[in-house]
């Protein structure tokens, strides 16, 4: 009956993710046309758009890397759903000015304000649903779980490029609106918030790298001191072993291809194809389709196989020779042809959250989740400020040398990068929970198990 109960709780977090990320990805392939009509009426190509992308990127990112850790600590001390319903609820403000207005003041609006909500939003849905599943799911069957979270954003993204495909623009951002509503008000009426453990029981099972909250208000800690997680905590976290270092590492390159993809690839198709909104709604429909696939019935069914490492060096690797191929696209065909490879791309992400969720004890998934997302946050800072420059270089007149997709190349590289770390990560044997006490005769955590 239990375990019903917690398979139930997960079905009501899918559908709050779907309709949340159904309601963030419908706009995606309509954002370039809306940007490019704002600032650079009829132009197909245009340097202040990409800066202006990757300038909300930059300082979404630096927020987000603050707010990330912050959330998914707060998450782990007063609950998951208080937490959700931050970023659900804020969602819905920008997708409600373009859907009023989609005049040049009203996209600056729009602008400003995603710019400071994407800070919470961007990361936090995923930071806390993460957390909120690893509460729920035994360490057995959590990759098969992450694969299946994974699939249920991928396929929200299917539908919401194919609305997006369908619909007109100016119908577009008021069903987004609408369902964003309908998200929040989804999970507060159907999701339940799962018990905490006491600390005596939780001790028993785990060692944990951070203390509780009762703990550290026990040793006299403040009360904002004890919400704030410490940079020395998030550090301590991050070096609680090698696989965890690791993967910190390769989920921030991992991080960086992905922001350069889905800030710069649709405005550099477009100066290079000539690509508009349908054109966008393909790419996406057939990549997200692809990912669908490969996150609900590759990751639950090689997972078990193989091991999340040999699915994360699967997916980085993909990951390059999309790119690779987009770089060096000689026909209209060609990003079609690449987007294929989404099957494998998107088996990295789910697998990094899996590997760091299995090092982690019952107090620390949230801001372990959270610091995962603040990674890629900072990934998204840095990210503008290599890719912006040499995009909006390589598209104009003034390029040292004629390769309009050598930014994609560079994006691609990020990807070979993370995948040369993945294969250094090395795991022993899993240990059991009912292990604890023989592993903490030598303090050490035990890297993840290839399930």
């Amino acid at each position: 009956m239990m375990a019903m109960g917690k398979w139930r709780n997960l079905m009501h977090l899918f559908v709050t993710v779907f309709l949340s990320y159904f309601a963030s990805l419908v706009v995606n392939p309509t954002i370039a046309d809306v940007t490019m009509e704002a600032v650079c009426p009829g132009k197909d190509e245009c340097s202040l758009a990409i800066y202006l992308s990757g300038f909300q990127q930059a300082i979404a990112g630096i927020g987000s890397v603050i707010m990330m850790p912050l959330i998914g600590n707060l998450s782990d001390r007063y609950g998951r759903k208080v937490l959700l319903t931050i970023p659900l609820s804020i969602a819905i403000i920008p997708f409600a000015i373009l859907g009023v207005k989609r005049s040049k003041e009203f996209f600056y609006v729009y602008y400003v304000t995603k710019t400071l909500t994407a800070m919470v939003t961007d990361g936090g849905v995923m930071c806390i649903s993460g957390s909120y599943l690893a509460d729920n799911v035994g360490e057995g069957s959590r990759v098969s779980a992450f694969g299946i979270l994974s699939g249920v954003v991928s396929a929200a993204t299917v539908c919401g490029t194919l609305a997006a495909r369908l619909l007109p623009i100016a119908t577009i951002y008021q069903v987004a609106t609408v369902v964003a509503v309908v998200a929040a008000l989804y999970m507060r009426i159907f999701l339940e918030e799962k018990e905490k453990e006491t600390t005596t029981t939780a001790s028993t099972l785990e060692h944990p790298i951070l203390k509780p909250a009762s703990a550290s208000a026990s040793a006299g800690g403040g009360p904002i001191k004890n919400v704030i997680p410490m940079p020395k905590d998030i550090i301590r976290l991050l070096k609680s072993s090698v696989t965890v270092s690791l993967a910190s590492f390769v989920a921030f390159f991992n991080s960086l291809a992905e922001a350069g993809v889905q800030a710069f690839l649709m405005y550099y198709l477009k100066a290079r194809f000539h690509f508009q909104k349908d054109q966008f709604a393909d790419i996406w429909l057939i990549t997200y389709i692809a990912a669908t696939i490969s996150n609900m019935v590759l990751m639950p069914t090689l997972g078990l196989l193989v091991g999340e490492e040999t699915l994360l060096c699967i997916g980085l690797f993909a990951g390059f020779l999309n790119m690779l191929l987009d770089s060096v696209a000689w026909a209209t065909w060609v990003p079609y042809a690449s987007a294929l490879l989404g099957i494998f791309l998107f088996l990295a992400a789910p697998s990094i959250r899996c590997i760091i969720s299995k090092q982690l004890g019952p107090y620390e998934q949230g801001i372990g989740q959270g610091c995962l997302m603040g990674i890629a946050s900072f990934a998204n800072v840095i990210s503008p400020l290599i890719y912006s420059p040499l995009s909006a270089l390589f598209l104009s007149d003034g390029a040292p040398f004629y390769f309009p997709g050598f930014s994609m190349l560079c994006v691609g590289l990020a990807w070979f990068i993370a995948f040369i770390l993945s294969i250094v990560i090395k795991f022993r044997p899993f240990f059991s929970r009912d292990a604890a006490t023989q592993r903490s005769q030598d303090h050490q955590r035990q890297p993840c198990l290839l399930a």
